[in-house]
Order: structure tokens, then sequence, then C-alpha cells
């Protein structure tokens, strides 16, 4: 690979200048992997484009891979960002008062920062700092607030929103990870030109809704019905919603525009499949089914032969995005032709 080539000796640089402001051998490790010799790896982590910059903290992955300037000072300046502290000491709980309330907050209240609640709070920190701001208050600062011990709260977006405390070990990375997690990242997350592909690369199809910007009622039954019927579906599928002015592009891939706005779709990165109703959202079940049916194969089967003889399709497959070039050659390049879709369409607007 010529771009693997000529990033080689930058990243080589760039780890030689970071080496000498962490001399801490556990500090920074610059790693690069051969993915012709370790075809695992590079499945493992779903690497399919090369050369590919991934940010490890404590052995896990982060979403967000390092997309800035190839270049020697752009890498190391990303680095030295990652190393400084994501979370930002109160010195005054007046100043919790005045936080940003559009945004997720995790405040923790500790005895000292020498101690063991503090540094697992800060691993966590360290990995989900992208998505939620971080606080913390020691001593004297924060007595207030440890009336039982050391307290970590979330804060979350809104003005009159309650507070949630976490009620588990402060020593346990999983469980506060995953507490911290649940919090910071919302089930049903906003897909934009900006993390389109950072979301592609995570692996999981999608389901969407597509909806007009200043329809905040239909995203929020969306959201209501995904967490109520599709909770346990977390880790097999991105709930996602979607602009559909911004989105008209990939509409028109199901043969909808603006105008027929709100429109649920999955995105399987091999076709695409439109849930029959928008006003069947609600019927109990009726959304899980339609995912289930990706999961099982249903949906894929109905596209290609029609709906089973004594079944109603549960969706309406529109068209197939890998069925011109051979599956062997075009899918190995481009997992899906529609993910660049709606990346180009930027460029178009």
């Amino acid at each position: 690979c010529r771009f693997s080539q000529m990033l080689h000796p930058i990243f080589e640089e760039a780890s030689n200048v970071i080496k000498e402001e962490y001399p801490d051998k556990n500090q920074v490790v610059f790693a690069r992997v051969d993915c012709d010799q370790h075809s695992d790896i590079a499945q493992r982590y779903r690497i399919s484009k090369y050369p590919t910059l991934k940010l490890f903290r404590n052995g896990m992955m982060m979403k967000r891979e390092y997309r800035g300037q190839r270049s020697v000072t752009a890498i190391a300046d990303y680095i030295r960002q990652q190393k400084s502290n994501p979370i930002r000491e109160v010195q005054d709980l007046e100043e919790i008062s005045s936080l940003d309330r559009s945004r997720r907050n995790i405040v923790g209240y500790f005895e000292q920062k020498d101690s063991d609640n503090y540094r697992t709070f800060e691993r966590v920190a360290n990995i989900l700092h992208d998505d939620c701001v971080f606080l913390s208050a020691f001593g004297a600062v924060s007595k207030a607030e440890r009336f039982s011990g050391d307290n970590v709260i979330y804060k979350p977006p809104g003005e009159n929103a309650p507070d949630m405390v976490y009620l588990g070990s402060l020593t346990n990375f999983d469980l506060i990870y995953a507490w911290t997690q649940d919090k910071c990242v919302p089930l049903v997350r906003e897909i934009t030109f900006e993390n389109g592909e950072e979301l592609t690369e995570e692996g999981l199809p999608f389901l969407i809704l597509f909806h007009m910007k200043d329809d905040l009622e239909s995203l929020e039954k969306f959201q209501q019905e995904v967490a109520r019927q599709l909770i346990s579906e977390k880790g097999t599928i991105n709930f996602l919603h979607a602009d559909c002015d911004k989105f008209r592009h990939p509409l028109l891939h199901i043969q909808k525009t603006p105008a027929d706005c709100p429109v649920i779709a999955i995105d399987s990165f091999r076709h695409m499949y439109v849930f029959p109703d928008f006003s069947d959202l609600s019927v109990p079940g009726k959304l899980k089914q339609f995912v289930l049916d990706l999961h099982s194969g249903k949906l894929h089967r109905e596209f290609h032969h029609g709906p089973d003889p004594t079944d109603v399709a549960p969706g309406q497959p529109i068209q197939d995005l890998a069925s011109s070039p051979p599956e062997s050659s075009f899918q190995k390049l481009a997992p899906s032709e529609h993910r660049y879709t709606l990346l180009r369409e930027k460029d178009e607007l």
C-alpha cells in the first residue's frame, strides 16, 4: 500500500518525538500491524482501509480513530492532547450550578485525589471524555456532597433534568464504566456527515429514523419505542436518527423524499429495508420484529425472493446496493457503497 509506505517514516518519527517527552514505556506505545500477515487482527478490529490509525486505552479500542493530518507534528499533538487531563477540577461547588446543561456532565466528589476511587474514575474519563464532560472536587470543597462517602453523579442535559447517582463500587472499573457509558452515549444517536464513517466502522447495521430537524415529536416517539422494544438489541444494531433535509440522497435509495418523513429504515450495508408505516411504531413488538427479521435473514430473503407465501413482508426492500459489482471484489473493498454515499453528499450540498 503506497499510502502505508508514505506514512511509515512519519509514524516512526512521531513515535520518537513522543518517546522523548514520555520516556516511560508504559505511558505511550506506538505499534504497527502488517494486516497481510495478521489478517486475524485486521478482522477483529474491522480494518478495511489502509493505513488506519486506531487509539487504545487500557486495552480498549476507542470508537474514534485518528483522522487528522498525516504529519509528525499533527500526530504528536494528537498524543499530547490525549495525554492531557480529561477531568476539570472544581474549586467551588458554585461552579457546578453554572454547568452547561446542554452537555452530559459526570461529577465526582472525592475525599482525596490519591485514592483508588479517583484512579478508577480517571480511567473511565480517559475513555469517555469525548462523550461527556468530567469534573471532580476534593477535600473540603467536596465535603457537602460526600455525606455517605465518595460520590459520582450524572447531570443529564436539560435545566430541570434530575441528577442520577452511581450506586455501585467506585473501584470496580467494569461497573462504573458500564454505568457511565450508558449515561454518556445516547441510546439513539444522530448520524451526521462528521461521524458517519465512524459509526459505520463500529460494524453494526443501522436502524435509522429520518425526520425533519424540527420534528422532535417523531424523534421522541422513536426513542421511546427503541428503549421499550429494542434495549436487548443494543449490541447488535446501531439506533440512529438523521436530518431528512441533509440526507436527501440516502432517502432516494429507498424512493423517499423529505416530504415522506418521518421514515424508518434499516441499512445493513448490503441493502436498505423500509419499515412499512411510521404509524405502526407504537404497535407492541412491531419494531422489534423488524429488527429480528434482519438478524434472521428474513428481510434479505424477501429482498431477493419476495414475501414468504404465508406471511406479510415486515419491511420493503428497495434497492440492492451490492448486486452490480461481484460481491467478492466490491464488498471486500467497500463493505457498503451506501456508506460512502452518505459521506459524499456533504460535498453536493
